[in-house]
């Protein structure tokens, strides 16, 4: 499938955050049949983390993204996108309902799986990407990354 785990817990350290280029131009499904589109999170810093079901640190990361939702809502959107073929769909459900996960969650498509697509290159999960208000990527880290760090990412984007 392409999609293996990162184990490395990002240090809590000052986070250097550049937007270029123009914002990310996505469009998947939630669970609920809701979109979740670089248009529906426009306007708002947005945190995505990339997940799958089998893989204990992305259970990990799904938590952190929860308190991060917690506290930051309605602020910054958190969403997850979970890196796994359609017909698991099932399992993601189960996933989602297990962890209480209070932040919409999407299948991602083939081409987003393999690591192509509107995100290119991030295929490994755990991952996080963050976008500022007007859609663009400033943040990207393969590997589980803890509250504080994920934290310290959002601070950097609003001082921006």
């Amino acid at each position: 499938m392409g999609c293996s785990g990162a184990a490395a817990v990002a240090p809590e350290a000052a986070v250097a955050v550049v937007a270029t280029g123009a914002p990310v131009r996505f469009a998947f499904e939630t669970l609920e049949g809701k979109p979740l589109t670089g248009e529906s999170l426009r306007g708002r810093i947005s945190v995505i983390g990339f997940l799958t079901t089998y893989d204990f640190y992305s259970q990990a990361e799904a938590r952190f993204l929860s308190s991060i939702a917690r506290r930051h809502a309605p602020r910054v959107n958190v969403a997850a996108l979970i890196l796994e073929a359609s017909e698991n769909r099932t399992l993601v459900e189960a996933f989602t309902a297990a962890l209480k996960l209070p932040y919409p969650v999407a299948m991602a498509d083939e081409a987003t799986i393999a690591g192509e697509g509107p995100f290119a290159g991030l295929h490994n999960v755990p991952s996080i990407v963050i976008l500022d208000r007007e859609g663009r990527e400033v943040y990207r880290h393969v590997g589980l990354v803890n509250e504080a760090a994920i934290e310290a990412a959002i601070r950097a984007v609003e001082q921006r």
